[in-house]
Formats: C-alpha cells, structure tokens, sequence
C-alpha cells in the first residue's frame, strides 16, 4: 500500500475516501490517539482530509485540523501540539488526478518500516478497534500560525539579501516567499495561486517544466530561482543566468556546506560520484540509502549524519527537521548565494560527469534482478544490494534497479570519462537482457 513516500495514486482508483478512512481507523488503532491533519491544494482534499478524520475519530481518536499547508508545515506541527502523528492529504509533486497520505511521527520523521507495515496490516484484514458511541474522538481547528516561518527565518543569517524568484506552482509553498521578504531580500513570485489543478506548470519542478522561471530570471537582475512542487517538500533551483541546476549539483553544494571533516552526509545509491567528490574534498564522506527521500531520513536520525538529500529534490537537515523541507531548502540556497557568491559560479565550480541512463521493459522485474545480482557477484567486488543492484569501480559505477511503479528495469552508469562511462553502461545494458531472455524464454 505504501510506496516510498506514503499512499499516492489516481483519485477514485487507486486512492478512495473508502481507502482514507480504513488508514484513519488503522492509525487509531494502533494507539495514534491525537493525530494532526492538514491538506495541500488538490481539488480532492477536502473529500479525502473527511474521511481520513472519520475513520480517526471512529477510533476514538482526537483530530487537530490545520487546514492548507506544506507538507513540512504539517509535519513539524505534530510537536507543537503534542499529537502522537501528522497526516497530510497529498500527492506531493504528482499530476492534479492524484492524491494520497503522507504519514508522520510525533517527531516529524515519515513513518518508517515497522510503522507503515502495521498500517497496511490493519487496512488490509479490516483489524480495527471501534469505539463505543459515547467514546468517538473529538475534533478542533487550529491555527498554526507562523510558527515554521519564523523557525525558517532563524535558520539562516544572510551576508546580503538577494533578489529571489519563487515559482510557487500553484501550491502551498508562499511560506518561502514570505520568509525571504521577511529577510529582506527582493522577491517575486510566480504562479502564486493557490489552485489544485496546478494550471501554471505541472506540479512536478524539473527542467522541462520550469521554463518560465528560467527565462523570468533570465530576464531580470535576479540572482536566483527557486520552484516547488505542490505540497512543497520538494525545491529545485534556476542560477543567475537563468540555468536550471540539476539536483545532484544542489547534493554536491548542499552536502558541502554542512558537512565537516569526519562527518557524513546521506544520499541515496544512485547519486553522482560529484557528491563524493564535493564532500570529500572538505575531508567528509558519504552514506549510501534506497532510492526514497524516508531512507534518506532514516539515515540523518545517525549521529554522525548531518545532512541527507536525493536529486530529486528532497533535502534534510536533520537537527532542524527530519522531513524533507522545501522552503527550508530555498533559505540555506540563499544564505549560500549571499555568502559564496553567485550560483552560476558556485555550480560551475561543482564537478560533473558521463552518466547514462535507459529503462527496459520486462515481465519479471525481480527474477530479471536475480539473475543480474548473481551475475555481478562473479565478477565484482564493491556491490550494493539495498535498491537494486549496484556495482561500484575505482572510476564508475553502474545501477540496475526496478521501477517502484512500471514493469521496467532502470539502468544507470556514471564515471570521471566517456569511455568509462560508456563500458560500464554497456555492461550493465547486456547483463540486464540476458537476464531478460533467460526469463522470458
């Protein structure tokens, strides 16, 4: 039922009022008993955020309702009202057709393993403890007021204000607008309204979809873009001369900045050897996850970890919060931009290499991967097998891994020269479909 960030999936198919209310029954009964609830823009919120607090209350559950926020809004508010959890009612960075549940500790950590398993369980055998009729929970409507926005405004110290443009996506992300105004810098917006059919740009901020913040910027003396997705646990950026900056760039920048000598940063298996190369160049290293920003959390709760982000663009600071926060990502970029210089610079700087990537069709996605897996072990040493199958070389390395969604095997290949980077891809390219033919036969 969980992918690698919550229930998600097409409104009426996949994701049903029936299906929210089963997991408000399964978290009251596994003793969540004051749970908060908030909601991004999506059109079938409000129907989804019902039922989920029903179920709740059915359990006799307490519910704080917050109303529109960011996913890390919502997230961090379960401490500031000693609830037990926090559910957002969202399909984070995914087309307007979509919704979903994102489930958080009392901390503000996702849920992990143990906790999602024992959700799934309850919905799927209908294991719930029902209260009586005088025992239903109760519900309250609280305003969360500026509580993260000033948690934002005190975790950075800009050298100079800077001029910002914030393409908000039609989504809950106007926090960071607001806090860098706040700091005084010049900043102005893009799709700004809230609107959960995202008729802006898709909700998703990558390079074929923030164009208009590219050539926005472009355009003016601003001296950064930042672009979030709809709930805004995501950002990406455009640099000074209007170039979107690719994620592992931002990993590379980001895990630099954070981490010092004897230190760790967390990054899942198919980040760019740049990361290692960045970190390491200030005498710190890396830490391998799964593909999934709640491995990349997992790994920031160890003490030595004081950074953790994936390319796609999640990014945690573990001794501010465990999730994943956009707007608080978009201040520390600025805060760099204002203290290094400008980000065209600062990327330039970054080292980048050949990476390749192709995806395969295929029936059997976890016996192709067996027999991929066993192949490798003859002839490599350096392999991880925590997402996939990665092979790592003294120049490269190369990924096999399945889709969590498609029947497709992705393959991925990187090192510091073409020739390399095309050997290793090749490899993993024919070792995929001998796999395949064998499996298939």
């Amino acid at each position: 039922m969980f992918g690698t960030s919550g229930v998600r999936g097409a409104v009426g198919d996949d994701v049903t009022a029936s299906l929210a209310l089963s997991v408000g029954r399964a978290l009251g009964s596994e003793g969540y008993d004051t749970v908060v609830v908030g909601r991004d823009v999506r059109e079938s919120g409000p129907m989804l955020e019902q039922a989920l607090t029903a179920g709740l209350r059915e359990t006799g559950a307490d519910v704080v309702r917050v109303g529109t926020h960011p996913t890390p809004t919502v997230a961090r508010a379960a401490g500031w009202f000693d609830a037990d959890a926090s559910v957002v009612v969202t399909a984070s960075h995914n087309p307007s057709s979509d919704n979903g549940l994102k489930l958080w500790t009392e901390s503000g950590r996702a849920f992990g393993a143990d906790e999602r398993d024992a959700v799934a369980r309850r919905v799927e055998q209908g294991d719930y403890d029902l209260a009586a009729w005088d025992e239903v929970g109760g519900q309250r409507q609280r305003a969360i007021g500026d509580r993260h926005r000033e948690a934002l405004r005190e975790s950075v110290d800009l050298s100079e204000p800077c001029s910002v443009v914030v393409d908000v996506g039609n989504g809950t992300g106007r926090i960071t607008a607001d806090v860098l105004t706040d700091l005084g810098c010049t900043v102005s917006t893009l799709n700004g309204q809230r609107d959960g059919r995202f008729p802006g740009r898709p909700s998703e901020p990558t390079e074929a979809t923030c164009h208009a913040l590219e050539t926005h910027v472009a355009e003016t003396d601003a001296d950064l873009g930042i672009a979030h997705d709809g709930d805004a646990d995501r950002m990406m950026a455009v640099d000074d001369d209007g170039e979107f900056v690719e994620g592992d760039s931002l990993l590379a920048l980001f895990g630099r900045e954070a981490a010092a000598e004897g230190e760790l940063i967390a990054v899942p298996v198919n980040t760019s050897l740049a990361v290692d190369d960045a970190v390491n160049s200030v005498g710190a290293d890396v830490v391998r996850t799964r593909v999934g920003d709640v491995y990349v959390a997992e790994a920031c709760a160890e003490p030595a970890v004081v950074f953790g982000g994936e390319p796609s663009g999640a990014w945690i600071w573990g001794d501010e919060t465990p999730c994943p926060d956009g707007p608080l990502a978009a201040c520390k970029l600025v805060e760099l931009v204002s203290k290094r210089g400008p980000l065209s610079e600062l990327v330039a700087a970054t080292d980048t290499y050949p990476l390749r990537r192709e995806s395969i069709e295929v029936n059997d996605k976890a016996r192709v991967l067996e027999r991929v897996e066993a192949s490798v072990r003859d002839e490599y040493d350096d392999i991880d097998d925590r997402d996939g199958v990665r092979v790592a070389t003294d120049d490269g390395w190369f990924l096999v891994r399945a889709s969590g969604t498609q029947p497709l095997v992705r393959v991925t290949a990187e090192a510091r020269t073409e020739a390399n980077a095309d050997g290793l891809f090749d490899d993993a390219i024919d070792r995929v479909e001998a796999a395949r033919a064998i499996v298939e036969a």
